[in-house]
């Protein structure tokens, strides 16, 4: 079998582990949250207009899970946080460009986010399981009281040997 190398490229070099396609699109997690935004405050003022809040609901469903697969990992921590607040805001500036007066916006808040409630954890839910399954690990602050727990757990609460030990030993 005969082994022609490329003219471009040396004798013994390696390509990447993992080429990238051209077509594939990377988000930020600020351009995750932004499209999230957009897509939620779309979605619900076309459910304001139509009357079909199920719309609004399954789009933010999708749109959870689409934006979590599309984000860098380096982005995955806002995309995680943020769909209940996206949606919030988007429901505030839907209601507030179609309600005719301030109690109106505020009543159409409370009750899309009341009916929507059940979407919300499902959406929200959908975007942590799919980062986690990406490679998002949260980083858990050191808490410095709470480091040395183990060894301090050791001195009051003796081993299981220690105690056959002391039983031992009082008979």
């Amino acid at each position: 079998m005969t082994q022609t190398r490329a003219s471009g490229r040396k004798k013994g070099t390696q390509r990447g582990s993992r080429p990238q396609s051209r077509g594939s699109i990377k988000l930020t997690g600020r351009g995750a949250v932004v499209a999230l935004f957009a897509a939620c405050f779309l979605s619900l003022l076309f459910a304001a207009w139509t009357g079909w809040s199920v719309f609004a609901d399954v789009t933010f469903v999708m749109t959870c899970g689409v934006i979590t697969c599309y984000t860098r990992v380096s982005g995955l921590r806002a995309v995680v946080v943020c769909p209940p607040l996206a949606f919030f805001a988007g429901s505030v500036l839907a209601q507030v460009l179609t309600a005719p007066d301030t109690f109106s916006a505020a009543e159409g808040i409370l009750v899309t986010l009341g009916s929507s409630a059940l979407w919300l954890f499902t959406g929200t839910a959908l975007a942590v399981a799919i980062a986690l399954g990406r490679g998002y690990r949260p980083k858990v602050p050191e808490i410095p009281q709470l480091s040395n727990l183990r060894e301090a757990l050791r001195e009051v609460w003796p081993s299981r040997s220690e105690r056959a030990d002391r039983w031992v030993r009082r008979r």
